[in-house]
This record gives structure tokens, C-alpha cells and sequence, in this order.
């Protein structure tokens, strides 16, 4: 299902719009409370890469710049992945990176990855499964966003009440270095014992692409603005930009509009990866590619946490 976040989710503060959904936002944590009890997978070592704000936080780059840590530091490592038919990008994106177990159930793809002796999983999204206990969890933010207006949905963007934070082993805070102090400090002073750390967003393939040109900017992500920004603080000269629900699958009418829109401003068209790869071979001529990853900040401490852990 296609879904655009509202933006009242992010103020600041709880509007009226949020104040009235309160109710039902009160119901979803009641659910939360009385989730399945939860039991650890035998025979491999789990990390869940995951978040409590829904989407745009980082998750699938970082199970990525995981995979590479633990498979330096000689473990047999693959990615574990629910299959949802609108997240065919994400299952590509990982499934470049490294191999890739994809069932509708999460303990099906582990007992897959079992049988042909991996010994670490990383589970791209799954904090919230009602079944499965992870050696180690991993909570995903964007450092700009945070936690929104700090309610569950539907009155906010959260999945969990934030306090929840500390049941969770580590909390990863990416994005493109815009007010992480702020957000930072709040996390440190609400759980002092947490693990931190940090990562901003790299494009890399920057030498390939020419942002000296006029750009149209189209994506279907859960943060588009996060994007724009890190665009800009490559200098990219972003003209025109499109945004589409998450996940979002693109029609032939779609990229029709798109490309109209773009000869009528003279621009050439730029997308993220994930993008691309939900777009047909058909329609992918001329459409330009930023490829982005995860740049840890605090690296050495990341490695020795994963190794005290496992």
C-alpha cells in the first residue's frame, strides 16, 4: 500500500488534527502491549536493523554497511527480509549488496539461512515482529526529524511510544548532519545507557553526474526532503521537485509527466536508486541515479560493539 506521510506528524508540537486521533493511537498501543511473547532463533545470531518512526530513517543503507563490517571481520552474513510486493526495491537494492532471504515469514527465511550455514543474520526491519527475539537491536533515526510531534499513530509517526527506547541495544542517527545535537541530547538525557552512534549520508557516485546541470528530482521515499537537502549540500541545482508515496510503483502516465515536465523547464531527471530500481527497463533512459551510502562516523566503536555482541 502506497502511503504519504501527513505532514502534522512532524510539528514540533501535537496539533488538533493529532488531539483528535489521540483515541485510536491509544488502541494501537494497547495492541503493542499485549504482543506475542517473543522467542529467540536457534542456530544463527540475529541483528534487526529497524526503526520506531516509520520510514525515511536509514534502515535498508545500514543493514548494508553492516553486512560489510561482519563479513570483514570473517562471519558468514546474510540479509533476512519479510516479502511485501511493494518493497521489490529494497529486496534488490539488498539483494546487490550481498544474499538476501525473503519469505512472507521472517523465521521461514531464517531457517532457509540456517540450512545453508550463515551464522549472523540482519533482519532489514522487523523490531516490531511478534515472534522473533534478536540478539541485537538496532533503532534507526533520521538526526533532523527525530521523533516528529512524539505520538503514535495515527496521531504521530511513531510505531512505539519513545520511552520504549530503553529495551532496544543501540540507536543510529543518520541523516545529513542537520540539528543531530538537538536530538542527540535528548537521547543521551532520556537513556544514558543507550549505545550511539552516528552516520551521514555520502553520495557516491558523484564524479558521475554533473550538478552543474538543472535537475527535476522525483522520488517515492520516506523522506523526501531529507534527500532535496543532501542534493543541495552536494550542490545540485534542484528545480523542480516531485514526491510520491513510499514505495511508490511508477506508471507509464507517471514518467510520461515526468519527462514533460522536464522539457518544458529544460532540466535533466534525477532519482535515488531505489527509485530506479521500481522504475522498467523501458522507461529508465535518461533518468539519472544517485547512489548513496551510509558513512559511520563513529566506526571503531560500531565494530566493537557488533563484536562484544556476537
Amino acid at each position: 500500500m502506497n502511503f504519504k506521510k501527513p505532514k502534522f506528524w512532524d510539528y514540533k508540537e501535537p496539533g488538533l488534527i493529532s488531539l483528535l486521533l489521540l483515541p485510536f493511537s491509544y488502541l494501537v498501543q494497547i495492541y503493542n502491549f499485549f504482543l506475542t511473547k517473543k522467542n529467540k532463533i536457534d542456530g544463527i545470531k540475529t541483528i534487526c536493523v529497524g526503526n520506531i518512526y516509520v520510514g525515511g530513517t536509514g534502515k535498508t543503507p545500514l543493514s548494508i554497511e553492516t553486512i560489510k563490517i561482519l563479513n570483514n571481520l570473517n562471519y558468514k552474513t546474510c540479509f533476512i527480509k519479510k516479502d511485501y510486493s511493494d518493497q521489490i526495491d529494497e529486496q534488490r537494492l539488498l539483494e546487490s549488496k550481498g544474499k538476501l532471504f525473503c519469505k512472507k515469514n521472517r523465521r521461514d527465511a531464517a531457517k532457509e539461512a540456517i540450512d545453508e550455514s550463515f551464522n549472523v543474520a540482519i533482519f532489514d526491519d522487523g523490531l516490531q515482529d511478534k515472534k522473533i527475539k534478536y540478539d541485537i537491536r538496532i533503532v534507526c533515526f533520521n538526526d533532523e526529524i527525530g521523533i516528529g510531534n512524539g505520538l503514535v499513530i495515527p496521531s504521530g509517526p511513531l510505531r512505539e511510544k519513545f520511552k520504549n527506547l530503553e529495551k532496544y541495544d543501540a540507536v543510529f542517527l543518520n541523516g545529513n548532519d542537520v540539528n543531530e545535537l538537538n536530538f542527540e541530547k535528548k537521547v543521551k538525557k532520556e537513556f544514558p545507557n543507550l549505545n550511539i552512534f552516528k552516520s551521514n549520508y555520502v553520495v557516491t557516485n558523484l564524479k558521475e553526474l554533473n550538478n552543474n546541470e538543472r535537475y527535476l528530482v522525483f522520488a517515492g521515499i520516506g523522506n523526501f526532503d531529507n534527500f532535496i537537502n543532501l542534493l543541495k549540500k552536494n550542490n545540485f541545482n534542484v528545480v523542480n521537485a516531485i514526491s510520491y508515496p513510499d514505495h511508490y510503483k511508477y506508471s507509464d502516465y507517471d514518467l510520461r509527466k515526468i519527462r514533460d515536465i522536464s522539457k518544458s523547464n529544460k532540466t535533466k531527471i534525477i532519482t535515488t536508486e531505489k527509485d530506479y530500481l521500481r522504475i522498467n527497463d523501458e522507461n529508465r533512459k535518461d533518468i539519472d541515479v544517485v547512489k548513496i551510502k551510509l558513512n559511520i562516523k563513529n566506526n571503531d566503536e560500531f565494530v566493537n560493539f557488533l563484536k562484544k555482541r556476537l
